[in-house]
């Protein structure tokens, strides 16, 4: 079965800079192109948040503001892996962070949508203090 593992998360200080990494695994290099891949959030007792989404080929989705001109997304089709680069960070975007896969490959209207995503990580917490 396909596994998405998540890392890179820890504490930083505001205006700090990190990288998260999700790998994918049990899955050929081509089967992993040809999925969608995204980033999602979750703070307790919220609603978990749709950061983007890429397919292979294709430009990421656009990022809500909360962390656009902030936060991107790349895709090592290479490695089987999807990176969130997160520079600028602020206490708000304390939370834990999960990457998904979409098998259908597509980021559609609905990108954002839990429900587009077959398989999840199993989140790396980011903490980011003032």
């Amino acid at each position: 079965q396909v596994q998405l593992v998540e890392s890179g998360g820890g504490s930083v200080q505001a205006g700090g800079s990190l990288r998260l990494s999700c790998t994918v695994s049990r899955l050929t290099t081509a089967n992993f192109a040809s999925y969608a891949m995204a980033w999602f959030r979750q703070v307790p007792g919220k609603e978990r948040e749709g950061i983007s989404c890429v397919r292979w080929p294709g430009r990421p989705t656009d990022r809500p503001d909360s962390v656009k001109g902030r936060f991107t997304i790349v895709r090592d089709n290479a490695n089987n892996a999807v990176y969130l680069q997160m520079d600028s960070l602020k206490p708000e975007d304390t939370a834990t962070y999960y990457c998904a896969a979409n098998f259908g490959g597509l980021c559609g209207a609905l990108w954002y949508a839990k429900y587009q995503y077959q398989r999840w990580g199993q989140g790396t917490q980011v903490t980011v203090s003032s």
